[in-house]
């Protein structure tokens, strides 16, 4: 049975369960029980949640960093430098595929917000986010990383795919973001995902300290 290990912020959260039912039979899904939250904190913490799962042999890891980097507290610049943000991003990738030399990696870019629900002391802007995806994007080139570019697929999803302005915390958001994460998946393993039934479909029940913004 393949092996899959997603890493990722609250996003990937929204999403993880949904991906390991619809694989169920195919695949062997983990993921962290936390928000992984930064670049910094996954380049910290990889090679943990990798040996927590019991072996660094994976076919593939999907991962995403960018949301919390990008985060604007009371007006100031973004937690994470734009420059150090992209060398987080190219070191992560040499961990993966150092603790995982067989994996196949794909990164997936930060998810578009509805920032005029943000506030000025907890802030987050879309024409920053695609700064950072496209700094992301700069440090992987030239590597064997598989790119899952999820924030054109959010910026214009309806208001009722989202459960606040970060989040996708709905069936509709859900099954569009885990759809195109499983699509990504099932083309690079060649395998098929299975039919979740969202009526009786059950998230990850993750605490709001947990989950956070």
């Amino acid at each position: 049975m393949k092996r899959i290990l997603l890493i990722g912020d609250s996003i990937r959260m929204g999403y993880d369960k949904y991906v390991k039912e619809a694989l169920s039979g195919a695949c062997e899904v983990y993921y962290p029980s936390d928000n992984c939250m930064y670049a910094e904190n996954v380049l910290r913490f990889a090679h943990e949640w990798v040996q927590k799962t019991g072996s660094s042999e994976f076919d593939l890891i999907h991962w995403n960093a960018g949301l919390w980097d990008a985060l604007e507290l009371f007006e100031d610049e973004p937690l994470t430098s734009l420059d150090y943000y992209g060398e987080a991003i190219a070191r992560i990738h040499k961990r993966l595929r150092l603790i995982c030399p067989k994996a196949k990696l794909v990164f997936a870019t930060s998810t578009a917000v509805i920032e005029r629900q943000s506030s000025k002391d907890f802030r987050r802007h879309n024409a920053t986010i695609r700064k950072y995806n496209e700094r992301a994007l700069e440090a992987l080139s030239g590597t064997d990383e598989i790119i899952n570019d999820l924030y054109p697929l959010t910026e214009n999803l309806p208001r009722e795919y989202h459960s606040d302005w970060v989040h996708f915390y709905t069936d509709k958001g859900t099954e569009a973001i885990g759809g195109r994460v499983l699509s990504v998946i099932c083309r690079e393993l060649g395998i098929e995902a299975g039919e979740v039934n969202l009526d009786s479909f059950e998230p990850e029940k993750y605490s709001k300290d947990t989950i956070g913004f």
